[in-house]
């Protein structure tokens, strides 16, 4: 046996493969040949060196999938009574819809437009009070909206009952969203702080600045980016000896 015959198959054992000859003739010239066995010292240690490497620190990943995951029931409580005054605020505004549209409303022209463009303005908040009980991520985009709506309302409200223009049974039918705005309020302070789902956790954005720093795993890719970690995987099943 040569000398390039005994190091395929000593490649091929260091690698879990079949050996091209026996392993008896291999062994056999290894006895007698000094080349090859400094050769078999020296790719042993290099397998070694590229399959066996220190552990590093890994990051605690609980806060990262608590934080990917909140609780479904969170704020429960609170949802469901907005809930609640969302059927009773779309409940309100169909009625105004039907009497205007049964000629319940007097007047004609721009007041009757008027009264149709309230209408389905609450309409509208009802539907928006409903979609943030359900999906309680959405509360805190509908706040200020609805803030400044009630802000304003409370002070015509006052005006109108001190001049006579409004009855108390109509200023009165505008509680629903007194109180949706503070159940609103209670579910985006309970949500604040929760990811919206389908974006990254804060935890991986920090560590994706981190894993940039390592020069030594990171693939890069084209463009000049720096890919996520790239392990290497052992090629054989069988121990270095």
């Amino acid at each position: 046996m040569d000398c390039q015959s005994c190091r395929e198959a000593l490649s091929a054992r260091l690698d879990g493969e079949a050996e091209p000859v026996a392993a008896a003739e291999t062994d056999a010239h290894l006895a007698q040949c000094t080349a090859c066995t400094r050769w078999q010292a020296s790719a042993q240690a290099l397998t070694r060196t590229i399959r066996v490497r220190p552990v590093g620190p890994e990051p605690d990943l609980v806060d990262a999938v608590l934080a990917a995951a909140p609780p479904r029931h969170t704020a429960l409580t609170p949802r469901l009574a907005l809930a609640a005054v969302a059927i009773v605020q779309l409940w309100l505004a169909l009625a105004q819809l039907l009497a205007g549209a049964t000629g319940g409303h007097p007047g004609h022209g721009f007041s009757t437009h008027l009264f149709n463009e309230g209408a389905a303005w609450n309409l509208a908040l009802g539907i928006g009070l409903l979609v943030a009980a359900v999906n309680a991520h959405r509360a805190s985009g509908l706040l200020p909206t609805l803030g400044g709506f009630v802000a304003v309302l409370v002070a015509f409200s006052v005006n109108d009952l001190l001049t006579g223009t409004a009855t108390a049974t109509r200023v009165v039918s505008h509680l629903p969203l007194l109180a949706g705005l503070l159940l609103l309020y209670l579910v985006a302070r309970a949500h604040r702080g929760q990811p919206t789902p389908g974006t990254p956790a804060k935890h991986d954005h920090d560590r994706g600045h981190a894993d940039d720093s390592d020069g030594d795993d990171v693939a890069p890719q084209p463009g000049g980016r720096r890919g996520r970690p790239r392990h290497l995987r052992p090629t054989a099943h069988r121990r270095a000896a």
